[in-house]
């Protein structure tokens, strides 16, 4: 096994270690500081002999595998990680730790999976819901004891003897043991800062639902000052957007939207009613098949038979003997409506004829549509299908 230097010491930035064996581009020492992914937190990276280090896993037998983006070195070598990065994946844990512990003692919500991504980090709890007042006092309470700056401490005690842990470890042997003061004891593995205040400013952002559970998005430290910041940016540009103070914003907004889906309601009610105004002069211009039968075809690039297509077709068939064929290039679709006297079952025809060119839809006597595979397949299927019609 390797020996984690960052298990006594999360601070370690450099190390001098041997290589005791190598497997292409990835390295094995008899020591190392760098983190390997897991239990939700992303490795570090950094150098080994003068070669990048891109990526640190860690293998069933607990060796640390090192990835180098370079032929690796033999004999001794000097390692360096990347502070800003592992400081704040340390920010992040310790204070995931942190409202785990607090979410738990204040609601009763346990933690049942934790994730620290490049930019953003979650917790998963164990309740259907959160509601806003939960989150805001888990917030608040979160950063009054960042402001108290409680000592973050890390003992290792056998698992028999491991007492008041949040959360029961399934492992056996030694234990490493995750300590704030007067708040929360854990089994982790993890890199951590020495105290509460290192964590700096803690932002819970935003819930989602997740299977059953609530998933929180937060972010700690320098991450929660910059994401604070670009929001502020952002609210700002938007208050003079409206000529506004920044606090009346979301009104605005909300207005605005208000009037949005009035506006939209209004002009798909207007292209509906053009549509009725056209499909009936579409219909008086058509002339007779053989069948007796007037057919209009309506093609369009893409898009779906929206209720302007719909209304179009209705307007059509409300004439004597009418049949109005909708299609779609992208994707291939295509939509069959008839009137009540065409003589024809527009759900019938089209079914029958999507069978044969592989496609799928339906419909009932006076209206029906489906899709097919390709544009191919969907000319083959015009072609017979005008062919009825004209019949």
């Amino acid at each position: 096994m390797t020996e984690r230097l960052y298990y006594t010491d999360s601070y370690l930035t450099q190390f001098d270690a041997t290589v005791v064996d190598v497997r292409g581009n990835a390295v094995y020492l008899d020591r190392t500081v760098f983190y390997p992914t897991s239990g939700g937190q992303l490795h570090d990276v950094g150098t080994l002999g003068g070669a990048a280090v891109r990526e640190v896993t860690e293998d069933d037998d607990g060796r640390i595998a090192h990835h180098l983006e370079a032929p690796p070195p033999a004999g001794a070598v000097h390692g360096v990680i990347d502070w800003p990065r592992r400081f704040g994946f340390m920010q992040q844990h310790t204070g995931q730790h942190l409202l785990s512990a607090l979410f738990e003692s204040l609601f009763g919500f346990t933690t049942v999976s934790v994730h620290f991504g490049e930019e953003i980090s979650t917790l998963d709890l164990a309740t259907p819901s959160l509601s806003p007042e939960q989150q805001r006092a888990a917030g608040t309470r979160a950063n009054e004891i960042v402001w108290e700056n409680r000592p973050v401490n890390v003992e290792f005690v056998h698992a028999r003897e491991a007492d008041g842990l949040r959360k029961a470890s399934e492992r056996e042997g030694t234990l490493r043991i995750v300590i704030i003061a007067d708040l929360d004891r854990s089994a982790c593995g993890g890199t951590h800062v020495r105290a509460t205040g290192e964590i700096g400013p803690i932002v819970v952002r935003r819930l989602d639902k997740i299977r059953g559970n609530v998933r929180v998005e937060f972010l700690c430290g320098r991450r929660a000052m910059e994401r604070m910041q670009a929001d502020t940016d952002a609210l700002a540009r938007a208050a003079r957007q409206f000529s506004s103070p920044a606090d009346e914003v979301p009104a605005l907004v909300a207005a605005l939207q208000a009037e949005a889906r009035e506006a939209g309601k209004r002009a798909r009610r207007l292209a509906a009613e053009l549509a009725g105004y056209r499909g009936r002069a579409l219909y008086a211009a058509a002339e007779q098949n053989a069948a007796g039968r007037r057919v209009h075809v309506e093609r369009r690039a893409s898009g779906s038979f929206d209720d302007e297509v719909r209304a179009l077709a209705m307007a059509f068939t409300e004439g004597a003997r009418a049949a109005l064929v909708a299609v779609t290039a992208e994707p291939p679709s295509v939509m069959l409506a008839a009137s009540e006297d065409a003589g024809l079952d527009a759900g019938t025809m089209l079914k029958a004829l999507l069978g044969e060119f592989g496609g799928r839809g339906g419909g009932n006597a006076r209206v029906a549509q489906g899709s097919l595979s390709s544009r191919e397949s969907l000319e083959g299927l015009m072609d017979q299908l005008l062919a009825r019609l004209a019949l």
